[in-house]
């Protein structure tokens, strides 16, 4: 009996289809794999499989054994680090979202705010890659509050999972893999590389490589063993420009494992050779005033991060719940911070239902202590505030797949998430909703109370922004509001020479067909190219706008009572859009060299299933500009089965794919002899859909061994 990753009995046989359409082998062996992590030996034509049941030969540190799914995973020794191969790396764990740009940028950032993910030794509903479908899984999504994201586990080397990388670079939150050696088994792998220049550059050329194959930006060094050799080893910079080191306050000059709690003489080496120190949890105000006072900082507060263990281990000030007050004192001084573990909030509560509530009210209470930071976001720019999992995956106001779900990857770019009391007992709060949604797996809902006496709107901040706007755009806003009150949309921008703020007062309802409007000829073409939508009981509105040089900074909506009483109201926003106008005028663009390889057969009864089937997995590949895909839509039919009276099938929803690679597992197709096609659809960001021709198609025909 095998189990699924949902823990589900799943009797399975292995099996692998070696045989290609033209003739050849599979080749898994060492000779036959490529330099780049990324290329892999395909034939974009169609294939035919002979059936054979054999063990699966994907790696089984990058794959789960029982259903191949890809996953992502660490390395345990120093021997694995300095045997690893670029040719060799998951393809699947190589982040598919570039960092974004922000406004302040790193450099700039006076008092910083790094996360280190600590969570129950790491790796667990987040390793898969593709997602899975845990009902309450861990997730983050403050986003806009800090600098640095630091994915910590107790393996030597931690490489952080792509769906954390994906989430924070949408936000242009730089990633920090770990590298960690503790105690006497430490010491050992120390005395290892440390032996001789050769050996400690080999250790930091692999972890260069590393980080520059998975795309993240650098490490948390973190050795917590005594060290006879004390050198530093690691040089990022040189070879992957902007990368960032930081230093974990453990290890003095010469070698002892003696924790200072603040920079000082006795680690300024290591502070000097990296881009930061991340202190220990122990310090005292008196601590900070030393550092303050201290010459060997010589201009880089900024560098010192720090360290807040949120769960108050050991004599702390704050964490947990009064993690702020760290916070309060940290930013007196005018240093950055480390916050360590705030899964704390996850981890501590065992009704997990109530995560987002504990999330939010964590966040809240540190909120003065933090920075709003701005992504620089191109146009088109589209958020539903998907976080990333939910009860069901919506598409259009309609659900696409039923059932739990967690895939940072989904994650789009985060509102602002608040409680605000206003004057005249006026109230507004914000939070995300996953009983309905637009797109994604929650919607953002707002909620608040008017009181009669309060005669102007509302004006609940959705976003902060840097996004750079085109002459004439589209916005779209998708809501659904409660009776008694009117919604409107307000972008707020800079330069007020050239551009005032913007309030769209009159959000227009549109459908098909296209609105006969000279003066909103963007949102005719929009409605057309969008072609009919059905709102289930969504608004959707749009706007055209004509501005000069503008740079969008805020987005809000204002909310106004149509009553004359008190108006408690809700208001579930779904989705805003904006675009450039000109993108309506771009030709589509076609998914291109659709591969399909790394054939897997099995043969047993899935969950929910009576009786065994022949059950298909395998590798996507294709080609098409990040840029313009929200994401894609994986499909399979049946063109022929072993019956020639029934007739084929139609497409069939499989996933979706946030990357240009997915991995189709354990898909009931039918017995053999048959043909199949597999289907991807690439899903505009402007919501656009891409016409049928420029999806990419790639077909399977395959029989039993008996037959060849």
């Amino acid at each position: 009996m095998a189990l699924t990753k949902s823990g589900k009995a799943l009797p399975l046989q292995g099996a692998e289809g070696q045989d290609r359409k033209d003739g050849g082998t599979t080749d898994t062996s060492d000779s036959g794999r490529l330099e780049s992590c990324l290329d892999q030996p395909m034939d974009s034509s169609g294939i035919h499989e002979v059936i054979k049941f054999l063990p699966s030969p994907l790696p089984a540190k990058h794959y789960d054994a029982d259903t191949t799914e890809p996953i992502s995973c660490g390395l345990q020794s120093l021997e694995e680090l300095l045997s690893w191969k670029r040719n060799e790396a998951n393809p699947f764990n190589v982040a598919a979202v570039p960092l974004a740009p922000r406004e302040p940028p790193l450099a700039k950032c006076l008092r910083r705010t790094l996360v280190s993910h600590d969570m129950m030794g790491g790796y667990l509903d987040d390793r898969f890659t593709q997602g899975t479908n845990a009902k309450a899984p861990y997730a983050f999504y403050h986003w806009q509050y800090i600098d640095i994201f630091n994915y910590f586990t107790h393996n030597m080397v931690t490489v952080p999972p792509a769906v954390w990388t994906n989430a924070a670079h949408k936000h242009g939150v730089v990633v920090l893999g770990t590298f960690i050696t503790e105690w006497t088994d430490g010491a050992k792998v120390c005395e290892a590389f440390l032996k001789e220049e050769e050996s400690y550059r080999a250790v930091a050329d692999k972890l260069v490589q590393i980080s520059h194959c998975y795309g993240f930006e650098g490490w948390l060094i973190n050795i917590e063993n005594i060290l006879s050799v004390s050198k530093r080893f690691i040089q990022m910079h040189e070879r992957v420009p902007g990368s960032l080191v930081l230093w974990y306050d453990s290890v003095i000059e010469d070698g002892q494992l003696l924790w200072q709690n603040e920079l000082n003489q006795s680690n300024r080496v290591f502070f000097d050779a990296c881009d930061g120190l991340f202190t220990n949890y122990n310090w005292t105000e008196q601590s900070l005033e030393r550092m303050g006072d201290y010459g060997g900082i010589q201009g880089r507060k900024a560098d010192v991060y720090v360290g807040v263990d949120v769960f108050a281990r050991g004599n702390v000030v704050g964490g947990m719940l009064e993690t702020n007050k760290a916070l309060e004192v940290i930013r007196k001084h005018d240093f950055s911070t480390a916050i360590f573990a705030p899964g704390w909030v996850y981890e501590s509560h065992e009704d997990k239902t109530q995560f987002r509530k504990n999330q939010d009210k964590f966040w809240a209470l540190l909120s003065d202590y933090l920075y709003i930071h701005r992504t620089d976001s191109p146009l088109p720019f589209v958020s539903s505030f998907c976080q990333g999992f939910g009860k069901a995956v919506y598409w259009k106001g309609q659900r696409e797949a039923n059932g739990s779900w967690f895939n940072l990857s989904a994650q789009e770019s985060q509102p602002l998430y608040y409680h605000t009391e206003l004057e005249g007992r006026a109230w507004l709060s914000s939070r995300a909703c996953p009983e309905d949604a637009w797109n994604g797996g929650c919607s953002l809902l707002l909620e608040g109370l008017i009181p009669a006496a309060h005669t102007s709107p509302v004006c609940a901040k959705i976003l902060s922004l840097h996004v750079p706007l085109a002459s004439k755009i589209m916005v779209s806003l998708i809501y659904k509001p409660s009776p008694g009150i009117t919604v409107s949309l307000e972008l707020k921008t800079t330069d007020g020479s050239l551009c005032a703020d913007v309030d769209v007062q009159d959000v227009k309802r549109y459908v098909s067909p296209v609105l006969e409007d000279e003066g909103l000829q963007l949102v005719g073409q929009f409605t057309q190219l969008c072609g009919n939508v059905s709102p289930a009981g969504w608004t959707v509105g749009c706007s055209q706008l004509e501005l000069q040089r503008c740079t969008l900074r805020e987005v809000c909506l204002r909310i106004q009572r149509d009553r004359p009483e008190d108006t408690p109201f809700t208001c579930r926003v779904g989705e805003i859009l904006l675009l450039d106008g000109a993108s309506l005028q771009a030709p589509p663009e076609a998914v291109q060299d659709l591969y399909l390889y790394d054939v897997v057969w099995l043969h047993g009864t899935l969950p929910g299933s009576s009786s065994p089937s022949l059950h298909f997995n395998a590798t996507l590949h294709w080609k098409y500009p990040a840029k313009l895909a929200r994401h894609f839509r994986v499909y399979w039919r049946r063109l022929r089965g072993p019956d020639p009276r029934i007739p084929p099938g139609q497409l069939v929803l499989v996933g979706r794919a946030y990357s240009n690679f997915f991995r189709v597992t354990e898909l009931a197709v039918p017995e053999p002899s048959s043909l199949l096609e597999l289907v991807v659809e690439p899903v505009s960001r402007e919501g656009i859909p891409v016409p049928e021709v420029h999806w990419g198609r790639s077909s399977l025909s395959y029989a039993e061994e008996s037959a060849k």
